[in-house]
């Protein structure tokens, strides 16, 4: 029998999940290998150092460069804080008074009698990692990060927006075919909760549900021009995850109103009030990340550390039920029919291996490019 291996969406019930967590600059991390953590413990920090305030301190006072420490209320090294006097010049037996303050939080980084310049440094930013999932630190990445393994259910998206989010799942859709439209679903959600939908969730629905303090909701289809006006922009073919906004998306299906997949419907319908977290970073193009749903489930197993790592390659064959991610059929899941092992030109000319596929919602049948469809893993 024909097969090929292609990317995977997985919707897995249970699995073993590594997340890496890393800093984007080097620093320090926090805990050790086999370390059991919380999805919200801090893994690894980082300091980004300040920005500067240069203040030609002479050139105000209208004196020499040399004379600014007569007047100087601070040295080198000194702690600041914004709207404190650091220089404080009279003349004239006190007649003529003037102030210099500091413009912010920080330290007295150098004063130079050659220029008669003054340089604050604003307090450092402080840069945390948190783990994201509870489990257990399988890996130390020195100075970067760690790498966490835990148990549990695993849902890809097939598209998503907004940053890692953790709370607390609540299923207010009956079944996967319910749109989320009624207000009064939304009368007993609690701030920092995850609501699960299920074909379809309304703006007027999402603007009452970030008045609720609502963190994410996962549904099975969206409408784009939604997106568009939560964001305030058109969303491109960038990567998408770093959004400021309060609240994350990860859409199972597609766009428009689509029956999220009763197999996950069902994952996340049984995981109702677990603990879960999710990232709506998504890149469609060369290097695919997906929007994602992490449920742990480590109370079912003895140890985390004695599970092995399973591995798994997704491989395309007749019967396999795959995802279409380009229009016209974005979206839309079928079954492969036949894979047409030579490759075979299509309307732009190209000649690309592809695979004869059923639409489950029509029973229409057609020729695809294997490039744009994703075998959905389930297990």
């Amino acid at each position: 029998m024909a097969q090929a291996y292609v990317p995977g969406l997985k919707v897995l019930s249970r699995t073993i999940i590594k997340k890496e967590r890393k800093l984007p600059i080097e620093g320090e991390v926090l805990v050790e290998k086999g370390t059991i953590v919380k999805a919200k413990d801090v893994v690894a920090r980082a300091f980004l150092p300040g920005p500067v305030d240069i203040i030609n301190a002479a050139n105000k006072l209208g004196i020499e460069p040399k004379e600014l420490e007569l007047f100087l209320l601070k040295k080198e090294g000194d702690r600041v804080q914004e709207g404190e006097v650091i220089v404080k010049y009279s003349s004239f037996f006190g007649l003529f008074k003037q102030e210099i303050r500091s413009s912010l939080n920080g330290t007295v980084e150098s004063i130079s009698l050659a220029t008669g310049q003054i340089i604050l440094r604003k307090d450092p930013t402080a840069i945390q990692v948190v783990a994201f999932v509870d489990g257990m630190i399988e890996e130390v990445i020195p100075k970067t990060g760690v790498i966490v393994k835990t148990y549990g259910t695993y849902i890809q998206g097939i598209f998503g927006i907004g940053k890692e989010k953790i709370g607390k799942l609540k299923v207010l859709s009956p079944s996967n075919t319910h749109e989320l439209v009624d207000l009064s679903l939304l009368d007993d959600v609690q701030e920092g909760e995850i609501i699960v939908g299920g074909s379809y969730v309304s703006k007027e629905f999402i603007d009452k549900a970030i008045q609720k303090g609502v963190i994410g909701i996962i549904v099975g289809g969206i409408d784009a021009e939604t997106l568009k006006d939560i964001l305030g922009y058109e969303i491109g073919v960038a990567v998408t995850g770093t959004e400021d906004i309060p609240i994350t998306f990860v859409v199972t299906e597609g766009f428009g109103k689509i029956n999220m997949a009763e197999k996950t419907y069902d994952l996340l319908n049984k995981s109702n009030g677990r603990s879960v977290s999710i990232s709506g970073t998504t890149q469609i193009r060369a290097g695919v990340i997906r929007p994602e749903v992490i449920i742990p489930y480590l109370e079912e197993v003895e140890s985390i550390q004695d599970i092995p790592d399973q591995k798994s390659e997704a491989v395309l064959q007749v019967g396999s039920y795959v995802r279409i991610i380009r229009e016209p059929y974005f979206g839309k899941i079928a079954v492969i029919t036949e894979l047409i092992d030579e490759p075979v030109t299509i309307p732009t000319e190209s000649k690309v291996r592809v695979a004869k596929i059923k639409i489950l919602d029509t029973n229409e049948e057609i020729i695809y490019p294997r490039a744009n469809i994703e075998i959905i893993e389930e297990k």
